[in-house]
């Protein structure tokens, strides 16, 4: 049974997990202090006039936020006509729809955005189910501005009347760590099952979208 844990007593396993859960309130303390951190950033002043193609017509950054004070952007990859980046597809199917009515009670507004063209986006939503808001930045210095130039990044903004700021952005694994089932893979035996993991031998594993 290489591929499986190994089988101990209730009493083992007890003191392992125990030993376990010291690591993880540890990292718990640890994310409290960077939040916290976090809020505490500085921001920086943004144009408010970027126009996106939206579905119902242009939509200015500072309509984004639908009169909210803040705004989560996803900026998903442009990957030419008819291809997606599928990194950028796992997270948006993660997101939860039904959640953004809570970050509304907030005062917190979402949104996805990419430099593909408006029909293309719409094309995608339609054969994937997305219901979300998603607009096109096509045409406007956004992406590059934001820094994301053709990859994929998290941005948040503050509205402060009709100024807007960038209070915090992310990329990479700090996106990676907002993904609903990427989070109850991490608490299974197999985790992801991918082949970057530190997993005991024999595992199963495959390439990350393969």
């Amino acid at each position: 049974m290489d591929d499986k844990p190994r089988i101990v007593s209730a009493q083992e396993y007890a003191q392992e997990r125990d030993e376990l859960l010291k690591a993880e309130k540890e990292a718990t303390r640890q994310l409290d202090a960077i939040a916290a951190r976090r809020r505490r950033l500085p921001m920086v002043r943004y144009r408010n006039d970027y126009v996106f193609d939206a579905p119902g017509g242009p939509r200015t950054l500072l309509e984004l936020f639908e009169g909210r004070d803040q705004l989560v952007v996803y900026q998903f990859m442009d990957n030419g006509p008819d291809a997606y980046c599928p990194g950028c597809t796992w997270f948006t199917d993660n997101v939860p729809v039904t959640g953004l009515p809570a970050l509304a009670t907030r005062g917190i507004s979402w949104v996805t955005v990419s430099n593909m063209p408006l029909a293309q986006i719409e094309a995608y939503k339609a054969q994937r189910g997305w219901t979300l808001p998603f607009v096109s930045s096509h045409g406007t210095a956004f992406a590059e501005d934001c820094g994301a130039g053709g990859g994929f990044m998290l941005s948040v903004f503050l509205r402060d009347g009709d100024e807007v700021y960038r209070t915090y952005n992310t990329t990479q694994r700090g996106v990676d760590r907002l993904v609903f089932v990427n989070s109850i893979f991490d608490l299974t035996p197999y985790g992801r099952q991918e082949d970057w993991e530190d997993s005991p031998a024999g595992w199963p594993q495959r390439p990350t979208y393969g």
